[in-house]
Formats: structure tokens, C-alpha cells, sequence
């Protein structure tokens, strides 16, 4: 076995592991001088609250990539599990490309001018100020300046390569 043969065995076993971490669903959305555009994103997390950071993951040959480094700002939207529709658009797995993915939601323009899902559970709108490759990735570090606290609704989860609605505990339904 060479080490090419090792690699493509642990690359494919990682994205195998991958595919079982339940990963939040999240429409990373942007619009400015390279255009209007978003893309679905389950590597994205918190960083810290002073400043309130959080990080998002791109694949540098996609073409979102360039367009919201280029744009410079995004909105990072949590999707309720009622916008599985809405994550499967902006993830391409629907006949939908291009600005028409933004069509089949309710859009409006956030505080600093990103596009903001009007049903997500949480908006989070801010500025990129660092990019660091890692790999094909590029690290999207963005400090958030606005935060859209919406109804919470049931949260949205991918995990074995398909999307699942994540429900309230119970006992917070019955307080």
C-alpha cells in the first residue's frame, strides 16, 4: 500500500466519520459589489463573545467563496427544521441555481444590507476580518455587529448524509 493509496483510504473514511456528526444547518448569505449569493453550511461555529465571532467554512473553488470574500460581509442564518427546503436550494440539491435559490423564502434586507431569512431561528449578520486556508477550505472569520433573535422554532440537523428536524426537549415545551 503507498502512501497515495493511505491517503485516499483516511480522506474517505474522514468524510464516512463526518457524515455521522450531527452538524447545525445554517444559509450563509451575502450581497454587495460581487453580487447576491449564499450557500448551505454546516462547518460553522462560535469562536468568542469578545467580539462576538463566529467561523464559517468555504471550499476555496466554489464559486461562493469569491463572492463573499469579495462582498466582505455575510449573514449567517440558522435554519429552523420548517426551511429543510430552503437548506436543500442553497446546497444544490435542487433545480434552483443562482439568485433564483432565494426565491422559495421570504427575504429581507438585513441592518447591514446582507440578505436575512425572515424564518430562520437566528440571524447573524457581520463583517469578514480574516480568511485562512486550511486544505481546499478557506476559515471564514466573521465579527458579528447585529444578531436577529427570531421565535425559536425546532432547530435543523444534518447527520448520515440527510437532513433531520431537532425538536425542543420536552420538558422546555411544558414550561
Amino acid at each position: 500500500m503507498n502512501d497515495t493509496t493511505i491517503h485516499d483510504d483516511v480522506r474517505r473514511d474522514f468524510r464516512e466519520a463526518m457524515s455521522r456528526l450531527p452538524a447545525g444547518v445554517n444559509v450563509i448569505t451575502t450581497d454587495g459589489v460581487q453580487g447576491r449569493w449564499g450557500i448551505t453550511a454546516s462547518a460553522v461555529c462560535s469562536v468568542t463573545d469578545a467580539p462576538p465571532t463566529m467561523l464559517v467554512c468555504i471550499n476555496r473553488g466554489s464559486r461562493a467563496h469569491d463572492i463573499m470574500c469579495g462582498n466582505g460581509r455575510v449573514a449567517i442564518n440558522l435554519l429552523p427544521s420548517t426551511c429543510q427546503q430552503v437548506a436543500a436550494a442553497f446546497a444544490g440539491m435542487t433545480s434552483a441555481s443562482g439568485d433564483t435559490r432565494f426565491d422559495d423564502a421570504r427575504w429581507h434586507d438585513g441592518m447591514t444590507g446582507v440578505p436575512v431569512l425572515a424564518d430562520a431561528n437566528v440571524s447573524l449578520e457581520g463583517r469578514i476580518i480574516d480568511s485562512k486556508p486550511v486544505g481546499s477550505h478557506s476559515v471564514l472569520f466573521v465579527e458579528i455587529d447585529h444578531i436577529a433573535l427570531l421565535a425559536a422554532a425546532d432547530g435543523l440537523i444534518y447527520f448520515g448524509r440527510t437532513f433531520h428536524r431537532l425538536a425542543h426537549p420536552l420538558a422546555a415545551q411544558a414550561g
